[in-house]
């Protein structure tokens, strides 16, 4: 196995790429060429990362994911993710980088929703794709950014700090929901396939040895992270994944519960219920009835 290599501190990734440090928890990078300390294959951040890639110079994934970022992509990266970086001994890195440690944003307004922001979970070709117009954006964002840490730290500046992150991250938001918007096409084919795929797991024995499916479950099937699916599905149809799914279950309910061929419980098996009562409380929730009254109105 690969060695990985950890940066937990921001001032230390400033140091491996040669960078002054000017704040030991945020910075922001013009790499420009700059080569790194040494090369490794494998890396672990103890910070969110952000990078805006100008220029392909190598394959970034997530496990075996390979990230699907050209020319003007943001690569989001959390604290904890693993990422592979196959690249060249002689390559010149080009583009910009946002880190900031969660130390930073700690009792901030943006601390207390850093979880809205599911792209950090995205993974490979569910990279951000930018415009000239976003990517200006982009830069703007981090220039402000860096003329707060240029000034010196004051009373003010984390405030200023994690308000104009929060301000670049909401921007990102908008961006992915254009990102989504324009690849229509695509999301419908998801659907159809995430809709196949429920017909198909209720249609196998998977009820009863798996039990319901899972929106992780869903996800891994159709080759996407569970946030970036959630997140499209939501986009696509105003439902989570799991209301969704749940829905899906409850239309599959009603045509058997009118069946008296099969008792209530054994219909609960049959969908992968593990306790009959939790179907019949979520019977009961989507249509105003017992799954009996439903069955016998009169």
């Amino acid at each position: 196995m690969k060695t990985i290599l950890r940066i937990d501190t921001v001032s230390e990734h400033d140091a491996f790429y040669h960078h002054e440090n000017l704040h030991p928890l945020v910075s922001v990078i013009n790499f420009n060429g700059r080569t790194p300390e040494m090369y490794a294959s494998r890396m672990n951040f103890g910070f969110y990362a952000i990078y805006l890639k100008d220029v392909k110079c190598g394959d970034m994934k997530y496990g075996r994911h390979t990230y699907d970022y050209q020319d003007r992509t943001l690569v989001f990266v959390a604290p904890g993710q693993i990422i592979n970086v196959d690249i060249n001994t002689d390559y010149k890195p080009q583009g910009y980088a946002l880190m900031f440690h969660p130390d930073l944003i700690r009792g901030t307004a943006l601390g207390k929703h850093m979880d809205d922001y599911s792209f950090f979970s995205y993974e490979s070709k569910e990279a951000l794709h930018l415009s000239e117009k976003e990517r200006k954006i982009v830069l703007d964002c981090f220039e402000k950014i860096k003329y707060e840490l240029e000034l010196g730290t004051d009373k003010h500046s984390r405030k200023l700090i994690a308000s104009n992150i929060e301000l670049f991250l909401n921007y990102c938001s908008r961006f992915f929901d254009r990102q989504f918007i324009t690849r229509i096409d695509v999301n419908k084919d998801t659907l159809e396939k995430f809709e196949d795929l429920l017909n198909q797991y209720f249609q196998s024995d998977k009820p009863q040895t798996i039990g319901l499916p899972a929106v992780a479950y869903c996800a891994e099937q159709l080759h996407l992270s569970p946030n970036y699916f959630g997140d499209l599905i939501k986009k696509e149809t105003g439902k989570t994944a799991i209301e969704y799914i749940r829905l899906k279950v409850m239309d599959l309910a009603k045509e058997k519960v009118l069946s008296p061929d099969k008792s209530i419980s054994e219909i609960a098996f049959e969908l992968g219920f593990k306790y009959p009562q939790h179907f019949t409380r979520l019977f009961k929730k989507t249509t105003g009835l017992a799954p009996q009254d439903y069955r016998s109105p009169n």
